[in-house]
């Protein structure tokens, strides 16, 4: 064992793999009443030595060690830096408030077999893969450690497949879209490193400068494909809106604010950091990819009416945000720009700090409800305030912290990421001008329809009055998912308040990507380098909280003497208001999907039934509005279509026959002997 360094980085990866070993053991031993407790507790101080390490590592420690002996040929290579240890704090951080959560989410009802020895095994070893992946120092490394996260977050997926048929179809989606995803990163890092002396990252650094632009682009759209489908970047997200709803909730979190983005650290850490940043039609094609990701999300999440799929949808759009960002780090440093580079990678990294806090909590929540109802429609929700108020107010902080809003807590994030691409203006080449300006509108354009999205889902689901029994009778969580959204809401108000106690590391951890002096300063103000923009968060939020108090507390002063007295709401003379006259999840969206039926293209069936006396007088009439996935309605289904007449065709010519399978052989040496004949 060669070991290079000892320091905060060392002990904290070594502690997080003897504590998911102990893990795993604990979960094959314990009985199933002691096992969610001691493994969620065990997987929690994982997570909490992964963050230690990452903050280590952004903070300038570096380690590496070798373990020749752990795989064959290549052995095992781990190696932190500065970049890599910003996902391994997120995802430590996710993990810790996830394993607390699933203690109570595991032995409630609503856990079903999630206490099995099968998924209390999977669970640790997925968060040790979350922290393996940013810490793989060789090609082969990261190969491994990514099938380990790819196949104990599939066990954890399928974990509740007996109860419900969706589950075992997500599964299969995420199986075949994971392995497509491998095998291209496969190919693609495989081409990269062969010209290397070996598959490290130093060496396969030092060598990618001589791969021809021929062989250079290509590689690159193999990682880039491969990479963005973890992400869930469109074309390739088609499991994501599976996977994530039928998912246990706290392995929702787990995959949505943790594992999605070491998608976006594949393809900073190959394009950026191991080829230098390549070709500028490379940057173009990740910002429009990054663009056409954060609408369609955010437009299939308003139209959502399950609230986990919605969520699901938003992590789209949020990871097409942060490729926004990439991919502007990558056009500047192409176009060199190094410093608007810097800022746009700086503003990516904050916002997948922010996104996995706010969106750990929205799942928390979510769960929460799923939990206490049965139930994740936003039709057949509503009333949940009274009833747990704990979960409603966590899911609200959420939901104002998803919706780009000051204060929210990525609002920051996004103002730092516009600023970038405006002063990137005006841009060198005909595609950039167009293309910048472009990337402007979708910020704008996805931080307005998130606010929708999140209006609704709050308003409906947790709001108003209950619209069906199990809302009715809803319940509180357990004590230990309560303390998981409680440390999820501290990091969102954390990120929100103070984001310049980490922007300054960010900025550092960019600039030494791109050869480039650290874009942000200021400990109360984010101050921008190189650029005009200032903007101090702490003064906002006072500001906001002194305004909140005079617009409430002024009219109070002025009615304060005043005799009051009841009155009955305004019913418009039709009575007392029911919970059907309530605006539901589909009616609240109905007028925004129109405006967007040229891209949602959703789909209407009016079925009239009339009496059996008289054609003429209707019984009833059923109207039904959906709103499919269009891009998988228009890719995926044609390729699964020929892909079942082609096993249908392959039935007919295995008839088992053993004299037609000869024929078979004989006509197949008699056609090659014909081709090299020819051919000679």
């Amino acid at each position: 064992m060669n070991v290079v360094a000892t320091q905060l980085v060392a002990v904290g990866l070594g502690a997080a793999a003897v504590l998911g070993m102990v893990a795993v053991v604990a979960a094959v031993l314990l009985t199933r009443a002691a096992r969610p407790a001691v493994v969620g507790v065990l997987t929690a101080a994982v997570g909490v030595a992964g963050t230690v390490a990452g903050v280590a590592a952004m903070t300038g420690q570096t380690w590496s060690v070798q373990l020749p002996g752990v795989l064959p040929l290549s052995g095992v290579l781990l190696s932190v830096d500065a970049f890599g240890g910003v996902f391994l704090a997120v995802s430590g951080a996710v993990a810790v408030a996830a394993a607390i959560y699933g203690i109570g989410y595991c032995r409630g009802g609503g856990g079903g077999g999630l206490a099995s020895r099968g998924v209390q095994v999977a669970t640790p070893l997925f968060v040790v893969s979350l922290l393996l992946v940013p810490a793989a120092g060789s090609v082969s490394t990261l190969l491994a450690a990514w099938e380990l996260m790819a196949v104990t977050s599939l066990l954890l997926v399928v974990a509740e497949h007996r109860r419900r048929g969706e589950v075992a179809s997500a599964g299969r989606w995420y199986v075949v879209m994971t392995h497509l995803g491998f095998v291209a990163i496969l190919i693609g890092l495989l081409v990269l490193a062969a010209p290397a002396a070996d598959d490290s990252w130093d060496a396969v650094r030092a060598a990618a400068g001589t791969l021809s632009p021929a062989v250079a682009g290509p590689v690159f759209v193999l990682c880039l494909i491969g990479f963005g489908s973890k992400a869930g970047i469109v074309p390739v997200h088609a499991w994501l809106p599976r996977a994530h709803p039928e998912a246990p909730s706290h392995v929702s979190a787990l995959m949505s604010a943790a594992m999605v983005t070491m998608g976006i650290y594949g393809i900073v850490r190959v394009g950026i950091d191991l080829m230098g940043g390549g070709a500028l039609w490379w940057w173009l094609l990740v910002l429009l990819l990054g663009a056409g990701s954060a609408i369609y999300g955010i437009l299939q999440a308003v139209v959502s009416t399950d609230l986990k799929r919605l969520l699901a949808y938003s992590t789209t759009e949020n990871m097409g945000i942060v490729l926004v960002g990439v991919g502007a780090c990558g056009l500047f440093t192409s176009t060199g720009r190094p410093v608007l580079a810097a800022l746009a990678l700086t503003a990516a990294l904050l916002h997948i700090i922010g996104h996995a806090a706010f969106k750990t909590l929205l799942f928390l929540a979510a769960g929460s409800v799923l939990h206490a109802t049965g139930t994740r429609d936003l039709d057949e929700l509503g009333g949940l305030r009274s009833a747990m108020p704990v979960t409603t107010a966590a899911f609200g902080l959420g939901a104002l912290a998803a919706s780009a809003l000051p204060p929210g807590t990525a609002f920051v994030s996004e103002w730092v990421l516009l600023q970038a691409l405006i002063h990137g203006l005006p841009a060198p080449g005909v595609a950039t001008s167009i293309v910048v300006p472009m990337m402007v509108a979708a910020i704008a354009l996805t931080a307005g329809l998130a606010v929708v999205t999140f209006v609704k889902a709050f308003g409906v689901g947790f709001l108003a009055r209950a619209r069906s029994t199990a809302a009715a009778q809803a319940h509180e969580s357990p004590p230990s998912m309560l303390t998981a959204m409680a440390l999820a809401g501290l990091g969102c108000v954390g990120v929100a308040v103070a984001p310049t106690a980490v922007l300054p590391t960010l900025g550092q951890i960019a600039g030494a990507l791109v050869r480039s002096g650290a874009p942000v300063s200021g400990a109360l103000s984010a101050e921008l380098v190189g650029v005009t923009g200032v903007l101090s968060p702490v003064l906002l939020v006072v500001a906001l909280a002194v305004g909140s108090v005079v617009v409430v507390a002024v009219p109070r002063m002025l009615v304060a003497g005043r005799a009051r007295r009841a009155a009955r709401l305004w019913d418009c003379g039709a009575g007392p208001l029911s919970e059907r006259m309530q605006y539901t999840a589909t009616s609240f969206a109905e007028p925004l999907g129109r405006v967007f039926d040229n891209v949602l293209q959703p789909v209407q069936d009016i079925d009239v039934t009339h009496h059996q006396e008289s054609a003429y007088l209707v019984s009833s009439v059923a109207y039904r509005r959906r709103v499919p996935d269009r891009v998988e309605r228009r890719l995926y289904q044609p390729v699964l279509a020929a892909t079942a007449a082609w096993g249908r065709a392959g039935r007919g010519l295995a008839t088992g026959s053993v004299h037609r399978y000869l024929g078979y052989g004989f006509y197949t040496v008699c056609a090659l002997l014909i081709v090299l004949v020819v051919t000679r």
